[in-house]
C-alpha cells in the first residue's frame, strides 16, 4: 500500500525529532531537502554547514537536549505544525529546564523539509 504525502510528511517530522534526540545528525540532515532553521529572535541557520554548526554548538551547551512531541497538525499540503517539550540541562548552570515550544515545518515538492521555524508562543498562522 502506498503512503500519502501527508503520511510521508508526518513520518519525516517524527524521524527529524527522533534523530535529533539521539544526535544522529546524518539522519536528521536527511529529513531536509534544504536545511534551514528560523529561530525566535530572528536567528537564521541556512545550509548544511550552518545547520550542522548550530546542532553541534547547541549540544555542546546542552548535551542532553531532547524534545517530546505533544501534538502534530497538518496546516496544509506544505506545512506541518508541532507543539513540543524541549528539555535539557545546560552545562553552564547544571539546572534542568523544560520549555513548551511550537514549530512549523515547510516542505518542498519531494516531501522533505526546507525550513523549520521555531516559536516561543503559539504561531498566529494556525
Amino acid at each position: 500500500m502506498s503512503t500519502t504525502g501527508r503520511e510521508r510528511r508526518e513520518a519525516v517530522v517524527i524521524e527529524h525529532m527522533r534523530s535529533e534526540n539521539v544526535q544522529e545528525w546524518d539522519r536528521t540532515m536527511a529529513t531536509f531537502g534544504h536545511p534551514r532553521y528560523e529561530l525566535p529572535g530572528g536567528e537564521i541557520h541556512d545550509g548544511a554547514d550552518d545547520v550542522m554548526r548550530y546542532w553541534i554548538e547547541g549540544r555542546t551547551l546542552v548535551p542532553d537536549q531532547r524534545n517530546e512531541l505533544i501534538e502534530l497538525t497538518h496546516l496544509d499540503e506544505r506545512r506541518v505544525q508541532i507543539e513540543f517539550w524541549l528539555r535539557g540541562t545546560p552545562t553552564s548552570s547544571g539546572r534542568p529546564f523544560e520549555r513548551r515550544l511550537w514549530a512549523i515545518f515547510d516542505f518542498g515538492d519531494d516531501d522533505l523539509m526546507v525550513n523549520e521555524r521555531v516559536f516561543l508562543e503559539p504561531p498566529d498562522e494556525t
